[in-house]
Parts: structure tokens; C-alpha cells; sequence
């Protein structure tokens, strides 16, 4: 009896930590949401909103590591230097999975549109909910 009531309650505490909400869902997708228009505005400073304002942000991309929320944002500036630069970018949301209920997993691929070129590719983010807030803590981008 005591190991049914035991079973009972791992199995209720497993699955309320992993439970997550449509609502928390879509939070994510609003943030992705923001940045694109952001990006495709020219403001770089509000796309930045959608991550983590930390020393712990990691950002990996073709040149390696980053840490950092205002060395993100200034490789941001550096490579993608005014509209020409930044072109017009879309997503392709391919998988949002949480892995605990403050934690999520996205997959995604990404597209630039240019005048002289339209790089692509993808990229997985984790995020991380902070008092109620979505935010991307790791973006490994290709």
C-alpha cells in the first residue's frame, strides 16, 4: 500500500514538473515573434529583449562561444550592419519541447532575405522562464 501511494505521488510530481501550458507556449513564440519584427525593423536593441540580459547568455555561431548579453549584442552589430546588412528575416519554428516546467527546447531554422544574398539555417535555443518571463539563455545559431 505505502509503495502504491509512493508510485502514485512520483508519477503526480513528475508529471506537474514537466507540465507546461499552452499559454507558456505561445510566451515563446511571442518572444520569437518580437525579435523577428524587431530585426526586420532595424532595432537590434529590442531584438536583444528576447534574451537573457546576463553574463551567462551563450551564444555559439560560426566564430565559436560568446558569452554574454552585450558582446551578443555587439557581434550582432558588427556582422549585420544597417537594413542592407540585416535584410529581412523569417523563422521556420520546427519543435518547442520543455524539458521541466521552466526550461524549453526550440528548433528552428532561420532566413535572411538581402539584395545581394539570403543566408540561412538553424538554430536551437533553450530558454529559461524568470519571474514569469520567457527568455533564451542559450542560442546555438548555424
Amino acid at each position: 500500500m505505502i509503495k502504491s501511494i509512493f508510485v502514485f505521488l512520483f508519477c503526480s510530481i513528475t508529471i506537474y514538473a514537466t507540465a507546461q501550458t499552452p499559454a507558456d507556449r505561445q510566451a515563446i513564440l511571442k518572444v520569437l515573434e518580437t525579435q523577428r519584427l524587431a530585426w526586420n525593423k532595424g532595432d537590434l536593441e529590442t531584438f536583444m529583449q528576447g534574451y537573457i540580459k546576463s553574463d551567462s547568455l551563450l551564444f555559439v555561431g560560426s566564430s565559436g562561444p560568446t558569452y554574454g548579453w552585450q558582446q551578443t549584442l555587439a557581434n550582432y552589430k558588427k556582422t549585420y550592419q544597417g537594413a542592407a546588412g540585416m535584410g529581412q528575416l523569417t523563422f521556420g519554428i520546427k519543435k518547442v519541447d520543455f524539458l521541466n516546467k521552466d526550461v524549453a527546447f526550440v528548433l528552428g531554422s532561420w532566413h535572411l532575405k538581402r539584395d545581394k544574398d539570403e543566408p540561412k539555417g538553424y538554430f536551437t535555443l533553450l530558454f529559461k522562464k524568470l519571474k514569469g518571463e520567457w527568455k533564451i539563455f542559450v542560442d546555438h545559431s548555424s
